[in-house]
C-alpha cells in the first residue's frame, strides 16, 4: 500500500473580536436538545501527527457529501500539507471564530454557529486542542460535547498519546509530558473508534520528505520524538487501546445477561506528593480493567491548617480524577492508616494503590509505615505499591512548595 496513503484498522459500524453572547443561542439549543436525541461520535485515532487522520476524516467526508448527507467542516487544521488542503475544496467550512489574545489574534471553531446550522455531521480536527481564553470552553473536546448534545454527529481526530490515563506511559515511553489531554471517558463513549495506521518507517520517511513537519524541524523530530522504537510503542498502545474497547463491549453485552458475583472497588491512597496524579492513572486503568469503581481518598490530618503553597496541587489531583470519572473523598483524622483501613471496610474496597512511602528507614522504625499497617490491617484486600517515578520537572515543582 502506498505510504501516502494510511492503512485503516476500521472498528465496529454502529469571525469576531470577541465571543458574541451566547444566551439566545443557549436556550434555542436547549429546545433542539430536548427535540433531538444525542449525535453519534467518531474517531480517527492515531500515534502521531503525520499518520494521516485528518486525511482520512477529509477522504470520508466527500464520501458522505457524494451519498448525499449534509456535512459541514466545524474545524480543521491542514499543518500546511498541501494534499489535505486539497481535500477542504468542494466542503462547506463554518468560517472559525476570530479572538484576540494578548495582542495576537487567533481562530477558534465557532460551535454556536455550527449548532445554528444544524448539519447531519461536523468535523471537528485535534480533539485534546486548548481552546484560547476567551472560548466559551477551556478544551475543544468539551465544545464537541456540546455539538453532541445539540443532535449533531461529530467526526474527530486525536492521538494516543493525549488520552489521560496514559499520560505517564506516554511519558516513560517518549520523555515529554503531554500537556493537552481528554479524558478516556471521551473515547469509552465514542461509538465508532478507527485507528489510522502507519508504520513507524513509513512515517519517520514522511517526516524526512517535509510531509509532516517543515524541513527546519526535521532533524529534531527525528532525535526526539519520531524515533522508531517510540513510535513503534505509541503505535502498540493505540492498537491495543482499540483492542481493549472491543473487548470491554464484548463484557459488557455478556455481563447484561450474567449475574455479576461481586464488583471490584480501587481505592487509590493520594498525598499532596506530585506524583499522586500517577497513582489516580494507575488507579483507573486497575479500575477499568476488571469494570469496578474507583475511589481517590486524601487524609488531612486533624487540626492541621492546610498551607496556600499546598492547595494547588490537591485540586490537580483531584480535576484528573473527576475527569477519570472517580469518586473523591477528603478525610480528616489523627492517624492516616485508620482513616484508610476504614474507609476500606466500609466501601468493601478489594484493591489499593499506595505510593511508595517517601520516610527513610529510620523514620519507619520509629513512627512505623503507613503502608506496612494497611497491609497488616486489612483481609481479603490486595494492595498494590506503584514505585516512585516522579519527572525531575514535577519534582523541582514540588519541592519549591515545601
Amino acid at each position: 500500500m502506498d505510504e501516502e496513503r494510511p492503512e485503516v484498522a476500521r472498528g465496529a459500524e454502529p469571525g469576531s473580536a470577541a465571543p458574541e453572547s451566547l444566551a439566545p443561542v443557549a436556550a434555542e439549543d436547549l429546545r433542539r436538545h430536548v427535540a433531538h436525541p444525542r449525535g453519534r461520535l467518531k474517531i480517527f485515532l492515531g500515534m502521531a501527527a503525520g499518520v494521516g487522520k485528518t486525511y482520512t476524516m477529509l477522504a470520508e467526508a466527500h464520501r458522505r457529501v457524494a451519498r448525499g448527507e449534509d456535512v459541514v467542516v466545524g474545524y480543521v487544521e491542514p499543518h500546511a500539507r498541501s494534499e489535505t488542503a486539497a481535500l477542504l475544496e468542494g466542503l462547506e467550512v463554518v468560517a472559525p471564530k476570530g479572538i484576540e489574545y494578548q495582542g495576537a489574534r487567533f481562530k477558534e471553531m465557532d460551535t454556536r454557529t455550527v449548532i445554528r446550522r444544524r448539519p447531519e455531521w461536523v468535523l471537528v480536527d485535534e480533539l485534546a486542542h486548548t481552546n484560547v481564553p476567551g472560548t466559551e470552553h477551556a478544551k475543544r473536546w468539551q465544545s464537541v460535547e456540546d455539538i453532541l448534545a445539540a443532535g449533531i454527529n461529530v467526526i474527530t481526530t486525536v492521538n494516543i498519546q493525549h488520552l489521560e490515563s496514559l499520560n505517564d506511559v506516554v511519558y516513560e515511553i517518549t520523555g515529554v509530558r503531554v500537556r493537552e489531554t481528554f479524558p478516556d471517558q471521551v473515547l469509552d463513549n465514542a461509538d465508532e473508534v478507527v485507528v489510522v495506521d502507519l508504520t513507524p518507517e513509513a512515517l519517520i520517511n514522511r517526516l524526512k520528505r517535509g510531509v509532516v513537519y517543515d524541513l527546519a524541524k526535521v532533524d529534531q523530530a527525528l532525535v526526539s520524538f519520531f524515533t522508531s522504537d517510540k513510535l513503534a510503542a505509541l503505535r502498540e498502545l493505540s492498537l491495543r487501546q482499540t483492542a481493549d474497547e472491543v473487548d470491554e463491549h464484548l463484557q459488557a453485552a455478556v455481563a447484561e445477561n450474567t449475574v455479576l458475583a461481586g464488583r471490584e472497588v480501587v481505592m487509590v491512597c493520594v498525598t499532596l506528593r506530585a506524583d499522586s496524579v500517577r497513582l489516580v492513572r494507575r488507579g483507573f486503568r486497575l479500575a477499568r480493567r476488571f469494570h469496578g469503581d474507583l475511589h481517590v481518598v486524601h487524609v488531612s490530618m486533624e487540626g492541621r491548617l492546610r498551607p496556600d503553597a499546598e492547595r494547588p496541587s490537591l485540586e490537580c489531583v483531584w480535576e484528573t480524577a473527576r475527569s477519570l470519572g472517580a469518586h473523591t473523598h477528603e478525610l480528616s483524622g489523627n492517624n492516616v492508616a485508620t482513616e484508610l483501613v476504614e474507609f476500606a471496610a466500609t466501601h468493601r474496597v478489594t484493591f489499593i494503590v499506595l505510593g511508595q512511602s517517601v520516610r527513610s528507614r529510620l523514620e519507619e522504625i520509629m513512627r512505623g509505615s503507613i503502608v506496612t499497617r494497611i497491609m497488616r490491617e486489612t483481609r481479603g484486600i490486595d494492595v498494590v505499591i506503584v514505585s516512585d517515578r516522579e519527572d525531575p520537572e514535577e519534582r523541582a515543582r514540588r519541592e519549591g512548595l515545601e
